[in-house]
């Protein structure tokens, strides 16, 4: 299933609960997180039903290194021939294939981080994205490096249409939250993060929950005010 955003940004649910994002950029697509190991299917299927081969895609950014973001990303890369990259502080959990203990601040993620099905298949990065980065090709996305969930956090600001990615930087499941401290790296450094969210938006796509436009998406700038008086 999937949804135009705003202009260029299509929305791809390649879950229930999982969202992705696909960006028509000047050399073709660029596919912003992949998912869960199943993931590939949908994101596939998707980039069918839009008329486009899997070649289209060219490079696959990824917000951060959890498995629900980065488990389908060798398969998908399989696939498409597509580069991956990540900020170059969440690169080495993409190539050791799972979260390591210092990666999470309470003992609940670090016990979840055993589990082999929150590993994924070891992947090497192509390349790495730095913060104010204009990422080549892709219509203007903008890396904004937000740590806290994990150290090499990003979100993307996609500047033709001011719509903002937000990986797990933020979720909308039902409301705005920021997410259990215990599964982030370091949940102090959120607030200023998250201070760091540019203004005068239309359009907030989230990797869990629903999107917001319009009045929503002034809604997320309230939100987004209460971290702004704490950094």
């Amino acid at each position: 299933m999937h949804s135009q955003l705003s202009p260029g940004v299509t929305q791809i649910a390649t879950s229930k609960r999982d969202n992705a994002f696909l960006i028509d950029g000047d050399d073709g697509l660029t596919l912003i997180d992949v998912g869960w190991s199943k993931a590939p299917e949908a994101l596939l299927d998707t980039i069918a039903a839009l008329g486009r081969k899997p070649s289209d895609i060219r490079r696959v950014i990824l917000t951060h290194a959890h498995p629900d973001h980065v488990q389908g990303a060798a398969e998908l890369r399989r696939h498409t021939g597509a580069h991956i990259l990540i900020h170059d502080a969440d690169r080495a959990w993409l190539e050791a294939g799972r979260v390591p203990a210092e990666g999470r601040s309470g003992t609940i993620g670090r016990l979840i981080d055993h589990l082999p099905k929150l590993h994924w298949t070891p992947t090497t990065a192509d390349g790495t994205v730095s913060d104010g980065e204009v990422v080549e090709g892709s219509d203007g996305l903008r890396v904004i490096h937000t740590p806290g969930h994990s150290p090499g956090h990003i979100v993307l600001l996609h500047e033709p249409s001011k719509t903002i990615l937000m990986g797990d930087a933020a979720f909308n499941r039902g409301k705005l939250a920021i997410g259990p401290a215990a599964l982030t790296a370091d949940p102090d450094l959120r607030p200023g993060s998250l201070a760091r969210i540019p203004q005068n938006l239309n359009a907030v796509g989230f990797a869990h929950g629903a999107p917001l436009t319009g009045s929503g998406a002034h809604s997320f700038q309230e939100f987004l005010q209460q971290f702004r008086s704490e950094s």
